[in-house]
């Protein structure tokens, strides 16, 4: 199992369009994924799960992956993440 944290940088954070983004990332993947934010754990394969975050910009969140292709997985997360899921900022 890999873990990492990482800090919401665009304006309007998980929001539709960016938690769409990051479900259909995860969905890709064999790896059970599993996001936290406060204590709630979500699989990340959810929109419904990711929308209840409520992860706005600054929020931070921690990403799970456990499964046979969680270096790759955790790779495709991070760089949408870090690309602000495709947003202008």
């Amino acid at each position: 199992m890999i873990q990492q944290e990482f800090t919401i940088q665009n304006k309007v954070g998980l929001h539709a369009r960016p938690a769409a983004v990051f479900v259909q990332t995860a969905v890709k993947f064999k790896s059970n994924i599993i996001v936290e934010k406060d204590g709630k754990e979500i699989n990340a394969k959810s929109i419904f799960g990711v929308l209840s975050l409520g992860a706005e910009k600054g929020s931070k969140i921690i990403i799970n992956i456990e499964g046979e292709d969680e270096q790759e997985a955790m790779k495709a997360l991070k760089e949408l993440v870090h690309n602000s899921f495709g947003e202008d900022q």
